[in-house]
């Protein structure tokens, strides 16, 4: 007895009975590829948020608002760099955008707390050396982690910012002070509100609304109300320098999905030391290394359904792997681009495989669970889940599962939450109001809006550079004229 084959061949379709081929079909789910790929165009729809002249001059309001807050922070005490250099990057740190322990972060949800949200790195100090590897003290920390000593830096700088820093007396009588993530954090979450509360006093016409100020561990949190919009911005204070950690030199020996695509020159301009700990590290001392800048550079290879496929699948992870906190979005974005380096790049720019990419990074995640291993993808050596439990991995592992077996459903659970969302901004943006509670910083008359010809120049801006290194040069002394640099180019 022959079997039929589930795909009608050439020859086949000659014969009088001959039958359409089957659909393309999940293995593991039976899921239809077809529906899976209308699913995930669906949730990108209702995702990707396309910004009117009102929204991009909200958008350019609250970060105006952000920077200005940042300048006269700097001019408190002068402990930040007078010329420093920001990263804003599209995304709250909830969303993985860098690499930060959410276990210390209040839960804050789109549609009920926000509408956009931003992370937006800030140099407390700058090492920008670039003639040579940047070797960081590694002594006391695990992989991927550093405590950092003022000795790098001259005698101004020790003595501005020696308060926030844990004191280790050696034998030999010398004194040496440690770079403090927590005490920085304390004293930025306070220096923001002393000028918060300052600005509030002098409300102006127009101003953004300050709803919410939190600290969340190391980061501190702000929401603001801009119009018919509510922003987060992730502030995280950082330690920035140029050039590239002789920790990781190794990578930039091997072959990589972006070789070609662009220089290396542009992969290693930077890094940073963001304010988070290893598992057993020391939370006063310890720093961890961040790539967020490279990450900005490698996002411009990665195809449109890559990138899909991807939001789909972290938009299905946050909420189901929530508890424990033990997977992050971060992690998913590192096994992103491990499957970029493994996979041909023909395969990955097909447009129709939506399907196939999210169905692959739900295995990816559990291989990674199963055997509690999921390099870093610029130090490989370093591995983000070796401190998890065996029974934490297995939960998540069997809770993946169960999204591997009925992806569809999940997709359409990710689809009406992303609608809920929506519909709970429009619902605001209807009553034309923020929040229903009167602000002191209301004001009952029309904003002052710039001429159109700004407007266009924003909203340029912000759909033409997704995924860009943003960058924004501030005076102190004229905090009303920003320069922005998108990648090397100037505005």
């Amino acid at each position: 007895m022959k079997m039929a084959a589930p795909l009608a061949s050439k020859a086949g379709s000659a014969g009088t009975n001959s039958k359409p081929p089957f659909p393309e079909l999940d293995f593991r789910s039976g899921a239809r590829v077809e529906e899976l790929n209308k699913l995930i165009q669906e949730f990108t729809k209702h995702d990707q948020r396309e910004y009117d002249d009102q929204r991009a001059l909200e958008i350019h309001t609250a970060k105006d608002f952000i920077f200005s807050m940042l300048g006269m922070v700097q001019k408190l005490d002068q402990k930040l760099p007078v010329a420093n250099e920001y990263l804003l990057l599209s995304g709250g740190v909830r969303e993985g955008v860098v690499d930060i322990d959410l276990d210390e972060l209040n839960v804050y949800a789109r549609g009920t707390d926000y509408d956009m949200d931003f992370t937006l790195l800030v140099p407390a100090l700058k090492l920008h050396d670039r003639n040579q590897p940047v070797t960081l003290d590694m002594r006391h920390s695990a992989l991927c982690h550093s405590w950092l000593s003022l000795r790098l830096f001259d005698e101004g700088t020790i003595s501005k910012w020696k308060d926030c820093c844990t004191i280790v007396d050696h034998i030999n009588g010398a004194t040496n002070y440690f770079f403090s993530p927590t005490k920085v954090a304390d004293w930025f979450y306070d220096s923001i509100s002393i000028v918060l509360s300052e600005i509030q006093k002098k409300p102006q016409r127009g101003m953004p609304k300050v709803e919410k100020v939190e600290k969340n561990g190391t980061i501190i949190s702000i929401i603001l109300g801009v119009g018919s919009s509510r922003m987060l911005y992730d502030i995280v204070p950082v330690v920035s320098f140029k050039g590239w950690p002789a920790v990781a030199q190794s990578w930039l020996m091997e072959n990589h999905f972006w070789d070609g695509k662009i220089t290396e020159e542009e992969v290693i301009s930077g890094f940073y030391l963001v304010p988070a700990c290893s598992y057993k590290g020391k939370k006063d001392n310890e720093w961890r290394l961040s790539f967020a800048r490279s990450e900005v550079q490698l996002k411009k290879c990665i195809s449109s359904s890559l990138m899909q496929a991807y939001q789909a699948c972290k938009a299905i992870i946050i909420k189901l792997l929530s508890r424990p906190k033990a997977i992050s979005p971060y992690h998913l974005r590192s096994m992103m681009l491990w499957a970029c380096d493994r996979l041909p790049a023909n395969y990955l720019a097909q447009e129709d495989y939506a399907a196939h990419f999210l169905l692959g990074l739900i295995d990816d995640l559990q291989h990674c669970l199963v055997n509690k291993m999921c390099p870093n993808y610029f130090i490989p050596q370093c591995n983000m889940l070796e401190h998890l439990s065996e029974e934490t991995v297995m939960l998540h592992a069997r809770k993946l599962s169960s999204v591997r077996s009925d992806p569809a459903e999940h997709l359409r659970t990710a689809i009406e939450h992303v609608k809920a969302a929506n519909r709970l901004t429009l619902e605001l943006q209807r009553r034309g109001s923020t929040t229903s509670i009167p602000s002191p910083q209301s004001d009952g008359g029309d904003n002052n809006q710039p001429d159109d010809r700004l407007a266009k120049k924003l909203q340029q801006l912000v759909t033409e550079n997704p995924g860009k290194s943003i960058s924004v040069f501030i005076n102190p002394d004229d905090v009303t004229r920003p320069h922005f640099r998108i990648d090397d180019k100037f505005f």
